[in-house]
């Protein structure tokens, strides 16, 4: 029986597909059909690409694989993670370990890995090269997305914010006096009655009636600012990546922009902030990591990708380490806040495991950047801390 996340997750990318947003709907149909039918080879095959993104990896080579794992098994477990291993040879990866120099085994994992890399080329996952394929990362994407929304949607972790600008089509607050122009489908009927009644009047009068004061959810336009340095590798970029998934399945739905800045030493992609939550996710899907953090480069890029229009605009950085590169990287840092405090971006800093210099110079980010401060201490935390950020940005 299909779960009411799947459902949500049909829906969702059925109204896009409405809209033109989605390509290769053909492909895609089979995919999401066999993700929503819970067919387990499919969703591991799915996994085991992202796995293999969150790991840094990008294609799958059988007898480099293999050679690996003979000679150099501890090493090979760092490059592919127990994950990969234990789905390309069937087996846990201490078993693995235990028996890699028996002959026996070897040809028996050899097989394994070969077949199990054919299955992914004759689905059109990998192509030549072994590289991941469009339909690789499409099914990936899926996978991620599901992932996530089975995790937040029953526990209702999708809550709203609220802004303060009265607008007449916003939702029911506070409570005024009738004034000309006011919709009569906004009259707070009860409590006008109340007020005639406390005046001792039999029938209610202009000078009784209440209306709702609606509240606008004016737009707002949110980066997520993503570390995507070589310590960020494995599970900690797969729960950063299905956070900036969670982020922007909720603002879009609430029409607000998200665009996207993915960083290491330099910058590896920029999104304009955009409603197109399906381009979001599959840039969100290719993310891998490498190299070192650079965020007064990131910072600066984010002024590029905001608006120069009066509108709110915030930058959400989640990293696991403070700035590496430049002669001076946190005296550039600081700097980049000012610029961008200047031009009406606030910035909030997500902190994973930072250490004491760290959390010292984050807090002087965020203080400059007008944002917040948040200290990880639970990975699977992520996404509810990036939502509540996002929740307080009025």
């Amino acid at each position: 029986m299909v779960s009411d996340t799947y459902i949500k997750l049909k829906e969702a990318l059925e109204s896009e597909e409405l809209d033109g947003v989605l390509g290769s709907q053909n492909e895609e149909d089979k995919l999401m059909h066999s993700v929503l039918e819970n067919d387990k080879k499919t969703i591991d095959e799915g996994r085991l690409i992202k796995d293999a993104l969150n790991m840094g990896l990008s294609s799958f080579t059988p007898d480099l694989m293999f050679e690996q794992l003979v000679k150099n098994y501890s090493m090979a477990k760092k490059i592919f993670g127990a994950s990969i291993i234990r789905n390309m040879t069937g087996y846990d990866a201490r078993y693995v370990e235990k028996n890699i120099k028996i002959p026996e085994f070897q040809r028996d994992i050899k097989k394994k890995i070969e077949s199990n890399i054919d299955a992914l080329k004759d689905k059109g996952l990998i192509g030549k090269g072994g590289f991941i394929s469009d339909v690789g990362f499409k099914l990936a994407s899926l996978i991620l997305y599901t992932e996530e929304l089975d995790k937040l949607v029953p526990k209702g972790i999708f809550g709203e914010k609220i802004h303060k600008k009265t607008f007449v089509y916003g939702d029911k607050e506070d409570i005024k006096e009738y004034r000309k122009g006011d919709k009569y489908r906004d009259l707070a009927i009860k409590k006008s009655a109340r007020i005639t009644i406390r005046r001792g009047k039999a029938e209610i009068t202009k000078e009784d009636l209440r209306t709702y004061e609606r509240q606008s959810k004016g737009q707002i336009y949110l980066v997520y600012g993503l570390d995507a340095s070589g310590s960020m590798k494995g599970k900690k970029i797969e729960i950063c990546k299905k956070a900036g998934i969670a982020l922007a399945f909720k603002a879009t739905e609430e029409k607000d922009k998200v665009g996207l800045l993915v960083f290491g030493s330099d910058i590896k992609e920029s999104v304009h902030p955009t409603l197109d939550f399906r381009y979001l996710l599959d840039k969100i899907t290719r993310i891998n990591a490498s190299k070192e953090t650079d965020l007064a480069k990131t910072i600066h890029k984010s002024i590029e990708l905001f608006p120069r229009k009066k509108v709110t605009k915030h930058l959400i950085l989640i990293t696991d380490a403070m700035p590496t590169v430049g002669t001076d990287p946190k005296k550039n840092t600081l700097e980049a806040c000012s610029l961008a405090r200047s031009v009406g971006i606030t910035i909030s800093l997500i902190g994973i495991q930072l250490d004491k210099e760290g959390v010292e110079l984050a807090k002087k980010i965020v203080e400059l950047g007008g944002g917040r401060f948040y200290v990880v201490k639970d990975l699977e935390e992520v996404d509810k801390i990036v939502l509540e950020d996002y929740y307080s940005v009025i």
